[in-house]
């Protein structure tokens, strides 16, 4: 057109852009007209205007990033997209924005990503006059890090080539917020974080992640300066991800990396080192014994544990929990003892205040709606308090407080409700829409729930499930994933079905996940076996993509801590725990393992789910309500047939 923004002149209706005749039929090269896109862009429009909130199911196929993006860049407030991962905040801030930036080309965006992701200038100067770089490879590292802080204007690690995804390096020069001395960093005028608030500032539109948006929102309440500017509205796509997100940034954790990054940082802070000074370094030492003989009380088994009992652990270890507080008192007085220190000094005694205060909370806290649990995971070990629920956090901090929140995803409905999500994230006001894929899902999958196999907890599951598999890998020749609930379960099938297959196999933590994904879209008749990773979030279109196997309905683990908690505080509402909480949760990943399928009107396929409680059971009913209607089979013959066509 183009069309203008509300500032220069009266909007043209959202027909002329979405409808058959529109801008978008003129310019996107692979525009179709989809009623449901047109009508979700009217009530996005209509929810900013009038500052009320809005939850959207939009299916597979709708186009909902347009249909929210072109409504935000023609209203010109400050609004805020948090998205599910970085991947797709890069999709919308280097592919959809520019494409619809026609629309309104005075608007500005910016992308925000967690300060880890940026290199911190400071420390990459103090490096180069430290002898710490760890052989030939971590110096090669530097010179090219070195050489690309010259010129880049962004800092953004995902610029840089050639730089290995778990270089210990990169955590030792980033930009997160416990080592930096903000104003009084004499970078500070350079420096990539002040640069991104300063373009955040006079943007119109904010890209950002779940975990960057709440971690901004529980910085608000503790005293540390925002991360984001004030904002008018804020839309959370793969809204179904952020109870679980907002749990984590409003709870507490501790662990041996925290404590031994502040030892580590405190060592290789330069002015210690040209003082010399032995107490702080002593300081340094005591924390890291003491640390080690409290961390060490824990078992060595892996997974996730309770902590319900640390009043009884408390009790039988008090001698080593007020050790590790008194070396982290101790840190904080020698560092606060220097003599003229620099605002790097102080951080680090800011620090260890901080530290000890967290684990007097994890220890300590008698709070009804805080559920506690350590876990091991390789040479780590933490410990966590979370929320039990974050429904009256969220209303108060966020539904509360902003003008519109507008919440949507493929998967938010249970048997076509939003019940389950409002009760969950405490939103009492808002307008509801589902729009259903314009796919003919009846046409282009085919669903197989076989009545044979034993139930998934019985012991002969295995071998008979993995025969299972290789029937389907047979019929579908390969273009497979086979996803599982538990990496166990996932070896288990695999070594039993790899042997009888002839098509390329992968097993995820072979190699890193983008490797896997990537080898699979290039390996003709793939299959890749994997669990909750690639159970969203992941496209891979046409026929590569052929069946997607799935061993068992996708409730959470029982017995984990905060699922135990969230089950039991329902009941004790008068609800059921496993009706109200746990089959909601079980529906919402079942609708996104299965969404990996149909990705557009080519796509056809299988879906199989080896778990017959979807059939046996009363409960598989809200299943089936809250699934597209795929045409349904537990005959292996009608798989045979139908996969032969494609």
């Amino acid at each position: 057109m183009p069309v203008a923004s509300p500032t220069t002149q009266e909007r043209v209706p959202l027909e002329r852009i979405f409808g058959p005749k529109g801008w978008l039929a003129r310019n996107h090269p692979r525009y179709q007209f989809r009623p449901a896109q047109l009508e979700m862009a009217e009530e996005v429009e209509s929810a900013l205007e009038n500052r009320r909130h809005l939850i959207v199911e939009a299916g597979t196929g709708t186009g909902k990033t347009l249909a929210y993006l072109a409504p935000i860049l023609r209203n010109g407030q400050r609004v805020v997209v948090s998205t599910g991962t970085k991947n797709l905040q890069e999709q919308l801030f280097f592919k959809d924005i520019p494409f619809l930036k026609k629309l309104a080309p005075e608007m500005r965006a910016v992308l925000m990503k967690g300060r880890q992701n940026y290199l911190c200038r400071q420390k990459l100067y103090d490096l180069e006059q430290q002898p710490l770089l760890n052989g030939i490879e971590e110096v090669q590292q530097y010179a090219l890090i070195r050489d690309w802080e010259a010129r880049t204007e962004i800092g953004d690690r995902a610029e840089l080539e050639g730089l290995p995804d778990a270089s210990p390096l990169w955590s030792r020069i980033d930009a997160r917020r416990e080592a930096c001395t903000a104003q009084k960093c004499a970078q500070f005028d350079r420096c990539f974080i002040t640069r991104m608030h300063q373009r955040a500032a006079e943007a119109n539109l904010i890209i950002v992640n779940h975990h960057l948006f709440f971690a901004d929102l529980a910085l608000k309440n503790s005293g540390h300066s925002s991360l984001l500017p004030d904002y008018a509205a804020v839309v959370f796509d793969e809204a179904h991800e952020i109870e679980d997100v907002a749990t984590r940034y409003f709870g507490v954790q501790v662990s041996t990396y925290r404590v031994e990054e502040l030892a580590r940082d405190t060592e290789a802070t330069a002015r210690l080192r040209q003082l010399r000074i032995p107490d702080v370094l002593a300081a340094v030492g005591e924390m890291r014994r003491r640390a080690d003989l409290f961390f060490n009380l824990f078992p060595d088994s892996e997974g996730r544990s309770s902590f319900e009992n640390r009043d009884q652990f408390l009790e039988n270890n008090q001698g080593a929990y007020s050790s590790l507080l008194n070396a982290f008192v101790r840190l904080e007085t020698e560092l606060m003892r220097v003599k003229d220190r620099p605002e790097e000094i102080a951080n680090l005694a800011r620090r260890a205040a901080e530290l000890r205060g967290c684990f007097e909370i994890v220890l300590e806290s008698q709070s009804r709606n805080m559920v506690f649990w350590w876990e091991r995971r390789g040479r780590g070990i933490f410990l966590e308090a979370a929320p039990i629920d974050v429904s009256s956090i969220l209303r108060e901090r966020l539904f509360d407080a902003v003008n519109t929140v507008i919440l949507t995803s493929a998967t938010l409905a249970i048997a076509r409700k939003f019940d389950f999500l409002k009760a969950r994230l405490g939103i009492q006001n808002a307008k509801e829409k589902i729009f259903p894929s314009h796919f003919n899902f009846a046409e282009q999958a085919l669903l197989y729930v076989p009545a044979h196999l034993p139930d998934p907890r019985d012991p002969e599951f295995a071998p008979r499930g993995a025969e299972e598999v290789v029937q389907l890998l047979k019929a579908s020749r390969g273009r497979a994933f086979v996803l599982f609930t538990s990496y166990a379960q996932m070896r288990d099938i695999y070594a039993r079905v790899r042997p009888q297959i002839r098509y390329p196999a992968m097993v995820q933590g072979s190699a890193p996940s983008p490797e896997l994904l990537k080898k699979f879209r290039s390996s003709p008749h793939a299959v890749l076996f994997a669990t909750s990773s690639f159970w969203q979030g992941v496209d891979v279109q046409g026929q590569q993509l052929s069946a997607v196997i799935i061993d068992r309905i996708p409730f959470a683990v029982p017995t984990d801590p905060l699922v135990a908690a969230r089950t039991r505080q329902v009941s004790e509402d008068g609800g059921s725990g496993f009706l109200d909480y746990q089959i909601p949760e079980a529906v919402i990943a079942l609708k996104q393992g299965f969404g990996r399928l149909i990705r557009s009107e080519d796509d056809y396929g299988l879906l199989a789910i080896l778990d017959n409680r979807l059939v046996r059971k009363p409960y598989g009913k809200i299943f089936f309500d809250s699934l597209p209607p795929y045409r349904r089979t537990n005959r292996l013959e009608e798989v045979r047939d139908f996969m032969q066509k494609y």
